[in-house]
């Protein structure tokens, strides 16, 4: 991790420990501290033992005291915690949000077979079934993962990103693949004054059923019916979303596969969570450093 993305993360950490009330007594180990330990531990891809042994820090980052691995991983689990990691990736991805372009894909996350993790669930995965998670998100044309939800493996991509196109922005153009071909979420997409745009598992050309049909996938069948060759450059541009996750998991620190120690859903969450923050990181910091270029 460079020393510029940390620097963007940690700033990240202090403005989104201003938006979250505190509740209670002042506590001995701050809740940015706690942050900031589970995104250093991340981004070494070590587990939470690991993060509460002070050799384990650089000069970038080094605590005077820790807290032990009960405290640390109970102050993880809280709300006020869960919250601020949220707001860190909306600091971070708040530039993009207002992106005429935006793209839904989700990368499915498998486990071994032999798993005992009772929140996985069995779910196609490269030609079979398998035991595991997935990662249903929603990136900015700009290469920012801004929204995201970390579901079982068994969960529909269309049902799930219901919840990713509510921060759409009016206007936008939202590609995905056939997988989100859902009438639902058309209209979802379209109640936000923008567009939904996939390749279609049918066309009906009666017009009794194409006024039975939401106004926002009656225009992607108008636009796939007159302008053919445009739609399909359209389905190449939506590639980009590849790249956006090939980005996410090919560097250092990235994500590749779940470890051994993170297993549950609330574990699995937010391992992916500070995974994304670490990403997102290294997108803002790229971003400043060619705006001052």
């Amino acid at each position: 991790m460079e020393p510029r993305d940390w620097k963007v993360i940690c700033h990240a950490i202090r403005s989104s420990d201003r938006r979250v009330p505190r509740v209670g007594r002042r506590k001995r180990f701050s809740d940015p501290m706690i942050v900031r330990m589970y995104c250093w531990t991340v981004a070494h891809d070590r587990p939470m033992c690991w993060g509460c042994d002070r050799k384990h820090y650089t000069n970038r980052m080094r605590p005077k005291q820790l807290p032990s691995v009960s405290q640390f991983s109970r102050r993880l689990r809280s709300v006020r915690v869960q919250t601020m990691l949220k707001l860190v990736n909306e600091y971070l991805t708040r530039s993009s949000r207002d992106h005429s372009l935006s793209f839904l894909d989700g990368k499915a996350v498998p486990l071994n077979r032999s798993t005992r993790d009772k929140d996985a669930r069995k779910g196609y995965c490269d030609g079979h079934f398998v035991k595991g998670y997935k990662i249903h998100a929603r990136a900015s044309g700009d290469g920012a993962i801004t929204d995201f939800c970390v579901r079982p493996l068994n969960e529909a991509e269309p049902r799930v990103a219901h919840a990713l196109v509510t921060s759409v922005p009016p206007g936008a153009l939202v590609l995905a693949d056939a997988n989100y071909d859902s009438a639902a979420l058309y209209e979802a997409v379209h109640r936000r004054d923008a567009q939904l745009f996939t390749p279609l598992k049918g066309m009906s050309k009666r017009p009794e059923r194409l006024r039975r049909m939401g106004e926002g996938r009656r225009i992607a069948v108008q636009w796939w019916q007159e302008m053919p060759s445009a739609c399909k450059r359209l389905v190449h541009v939506r590639a980009a979303v590849e790249r956006v996750f090939s980005a996410f998991s090919c560097c250092g620190g990235g994500f590749t596969t779940l470890p051994p120690w993170a297993r549950g859903l609330h574990r699995v969450t937010s391992w992916i969570t500070a995974k994304i923050i670490l990403y997102n990181a290294r997108v803002k910091g790229e971003m400043n450093l060619r705006m001052s270029a």
